[in-house]
């Protein structure tokens, strides 16, 4: 029996690691902390493109209930929280009344979300947070582990904690996309 559950914890281990890295090293040309950060939340993001990608479009746009989220909208509040957490940590703020604008449906989800967030494909919400992440990476390369462990301007949460909390959120969302795939009407 020992061996058996063994072999079985071998089997469930080797194939998550075919899909994705298995350690976690930091990209060159970041410092180390930093780096290790950013191939967390890369490996999130990898994930969740490889879950949603194909999705077509009455997939993108499914509602389990009058409460729940589509998954492209999920996307956007993925994005929307890490414009927020690049605001925060990079220049000190919260969002002006521009990026309100933009990303505030998004980062609230809930009815606005519902009723803004349908009819466009995956492939629209995927570029969106592409671009965000671009900036994220550039911006990340940028700093180093002595400001990742600093508090943000202004705030009471370190620059890593911030940081932590855009790469747990991604997964939890992965949980709520995942879960909402396995809804999906045939």
């Amino acid at each position: 029996m020992k061996k058996l559950s063994l072999l079985f914890s071998l089997v469930l281990l080797s194939s998550t690691l075919l899909f994705a890295q298995n350690t976690m090293n930091p990209p060159k040309g970041y410092d180390h902390d930093t780096g290790i950060m950013v191939s967390m939340l890369e490996n999130l993001r990898a994930r969740i493109i490889h879950s949603t990608q194909g999705l077509n479009q009455d997939q993108t746009d499914f509602l389990l209930d009058e409460k729940a989220n589509r998954i492209g909208a999920m996307i956007m509040h993925l994005a929307a929280t890490e414009v927020y957490y690049q605001a925060y940590t990079f220049e000190g703020r919260g969002f002006n009344e521009e990026e309100k604008e933009k990303w505030e449906t998004a980062l609230n989800l809930g009815d606005e979300a519902r009723a803004e967030y349908v009819g466009k494909p995956i492939q629209y919400y995927l570029d969106i947070w592409a671009q965000v992440r671009q900036k994220s990476l550039e911006t990340l390369k940028e700093k180093d582990d002595k400001w990742f462990a600093k508090l943000a301007k202004g705030g009471q949460t370190d620059n890593h904690w911030a940081w932590f909390h855009v790469m747990e959120h991604q997964a939890n969302h992965m949980g709520q996309i995942n879960m909402l795939k396995s809804r999906l009407p045939e």
